[in-house]
């Protein structure tokens, strides 16, 4: 079975993007909300999203299964207050959970979680919380979406590795299910979300976590990088070296919690990830229809097939990398 651990429903039938805003005007301009009631999509809008979207490349690639999440960039934390948020995220989470009754067999679900930036992110987890527990326990999700920057641009929620999250990390831990770590929308100029933000946020997370003892707290707790976790690969031995300087653990010891995905869109990138990282630490993703939808005029295949890049590369136990690892790393897909 091949499964696609990084997958977004980005192509939403245009009443939930219509609702988004209309929950976001009125807050701003009158601090009123727009019930979740007014949300109205039809199973056969749904069906036809999915059918002319994400299906039809699965299909044609060769994919089975895909963990399938609500667009990253929609979550925009930012905007409104908790109760934005965590009405925002029900409804995104509770369209999954229709895609995945539609389909069963080829998505999952992977909840976004109602976090907010400033004085309201410590409510904010707590909400998380709660929501991350109705999504697995009633709607049959096997993980979450962590954002470790809710202000979308401008980095000034504390570490992840910060008290502030253990009972969010207590819940993950008791559900058995994994977080993505991935931000959402850059609202600064100065920091381009697709090729900027989302990068720099896989690579100042895994510093967070070197410099933490998240995983002594936490032995069992499961995050997973996402764009081959940014420039991670690329820099292993300056993180080897800094954790030697520091007299902290082994680097390598970080592989017993922390996995990557590869959503990276050239072969030469792809080979470095296998080199560096070992290959049960790497589960197969490809974020289709996502932040690069462009085919490479080299190939003259979408950059985000990652499978027809994986195909061309020697792998030792490649059904580990094309799904074995992600049911392991998703322990709710058993």
């Amino acid at each position: 079975m091949i499964i696609d651990c990084h997958g977004h429903f980005t192509t939403a039938p245009p009443a939930l993007g219509q609702w988004r805003e209309r929950q976001i005007r009125a807050f701003e301009e009158s601090g009123a909300r727009v019930s979740p009631d007014e949300l109205v999509i039809t199973d056969d809008e749904i069906r036809a999203a999915i059918e002319n979207g994400q299906l039809k490349l699965q299909l044609e690639r060769g994919t089975d299964l895909t963990i399938f999440s609500p667009g990253a960039g929609k979550m925009a934390h930012h905007y409104g207050d908790a109760q934005t948020s965590l009405d925002w995220s029900q409804v995104s989470n509770d369209l999954i959970a229709r895609v995945c009754e539609l389909f069963p067999g080829r998505f999952v679900g992977v909840c976004q979680l109602p976090q907010s930036p400033g004085a309201g992110l410590e409510a904010s987890i707590g909400n998380s919380v709660a929501e991350l527990e109705r999504c697995v326990e009633e709607l049959g999700f096997v993980g979450c979406l962590l954002n470790p920057d809710p202000s979308d641009g401008y980095w000034q929620a504390p570490p992840l590795t910060d008290r502030l999250y253990y009972p969010l990390y207590e819940k993950m831990v008791e559900l058995d299910v994994p977080a993505m770590i991935h931000v959402a929308m850059s609202r600064n100029e100065a920091l381009q979300g697709t090729c900027a933000h989302y990068l720099n946020g896989d690579t100042a997370v895994f510093m967070q976590l070197c410099m933490s003892d998240l995983f002594t707290d936490f032995p069992t707790l499961k995050l997973i990088l996402p764009h081959g976790g940014g420039a991670v690969p690329y820099h292993w031995g300056r993180y080897r070296g800094w954790m030697l300087d520091q007299k902290r653990p082994p680097l390598e010891t970080m592989l017993n919690n922390v996995f990557f995905d590869t959503c990276v869109y050239h072969k030469r990138g792809l080979e470095l990830l296998l080199d560096v990282i070992p290959e049960s630490n790497v589960l197969f993703a490809s974020e289709m229809i996502g932040a690069v939808r462009a085919v490479d005029p080299e190939t003259g295949r979408r950059f985000d097939d990652t499978r027809f890049l994986l195909d061309q590369i020697p792998i030792k136990d490649r059904q580990a990398v094309y799904g074995g690892n992600a049911q392991r790393v998703f322990g709710r897909l058993k």
